[in-house]
């Protein structure tokens, strides 16, 4: 008798262990990023974003230079343009979402800043004329509602006087975030992965010093904070997305969606531990209304 086709459980009970194993430290990175923040805000939001870009920027260049110099060297002016632009929007991201934490909760500006999804449906949608299913549009509503939740609940805490600038700034950067995705998604199928790393690195940096620079912020700052901002870089943006884009050889984009939903829980659970920011039951519904949201917009694409 003849085997069937391979199933999901198939699929994913053949990827290598070692695949789990880079994945799962992605996540614990991805987690990381609001706390350590939240450990080096004695230095201003945008000095850390400096910072953090800079970073990695030049920890990618010696791999990308080495590996990919010529693909560099050939890069077409269209697709130079392009990944500026993204590098522009990625350092806007980081701006956005790391001032956001020094205005709300941990666990709010993550959970609010993982809407990326839903702005990407929408953004298909108003300009790709791609059609939107009814669960998508549920979706973007409920979302809308958990979002409304989170910012009524942190406003009647008084815990952060400025959380909903803070929640605003994370709904924000997810916006940022989700048109750079959508550049990099369509320029990403013409070149190498280091060859775009590179230059989006260098331009995300450059718009945060420029940035930095227009609005006086001193970018001298002691060592802890330079080093908290070296483990920025390492952790959530170098292995963390590099686990993503390492991964996404052996399971599915939407897989690794819903799995990046688990960044905002660690997040709000070492916030708890570490930092006592215990958030109100209806933030925490808001929460969750939005996770399960963008849960069911990535569980139809599986």
């Amino acid at each position: 008798m003849a085997a069937g086709p391979p199933t999901a459980r198939d699929r994913l009970g053949a990827v290598p262990l070692h695949v789990w194993a880079v994945l799962a430290v992605g996540l614990a990175t991805f987690g990381s990023s609001a706390i350590l923040v939240r450990y080096a805000s004695e230095a201003p939001a945008l000095a850390l974003a400096v910072w953090r870009t800079t970073f990695a920027a030049v920890l990618v260049a010696p791999v990308a230079l080495a590996k990919a110099g010529p693909q560099l060297r050939r890069l077409p002016p269209r697709d130079l343009a392009l990944i500026g632009a993204a590098g522009v929007l990625l350092g806007l991201h980081f701006i956005g979402y790391i001032e956001s934490l020094y205005h709300t909760s941990v666990a709010s500006a993550s959970v609010l800043v993982t809407t990326s999804p839903l702005f990407i449906a929408a953004l298909g949608y108003a300009f790709l004329r791609e059609r939107l299913a009814l669960r998508t549009v549920l979706a973007i509503a409920a979302a809308v509602a958990g979002a409304a939740l989170i910012g009524l609940a942190d406003a009647q805490a008084g815990a952060f006087p400025r959380a909903g600038f803070g929640n605003a700034l994370a709904l924000l950067a997810a916006l940022l975030f989700s048109v750079y995705i959508l550049i990099g998604r369509a320029v990403r199928q013409r070149m190498g992965f280091l060859p775009y790393l590179l230059p989006l690195y260098a331009v995300a940096a450059a718009t945060c010093v420029g940035a930095a620079l227009l609005r006086g912020v001193p970018l001298a700052q002691p060592w802890p904070v330079l080093g908290l901002c070296l483990l920025m870089a390492l952790g959530p943006q170098l292995l963390g997305h590099g686990s993503f884009n390492y991964a996404v050889r052996y399971l599915p984009a939407a897989l690794l969606g819903l799995l990046s939903l688990i960044e905002p829980v660690v997040a709000s659970f070492l916030a708890l531990v570490l930092f006592g920011e215990r958030p109100p039951l209806l933030a925490v519904a808001g929460m969750a209304v939005v996770l399960l949201a963008i849960a069911a917009v990535f569980a139809r694409r599986t």
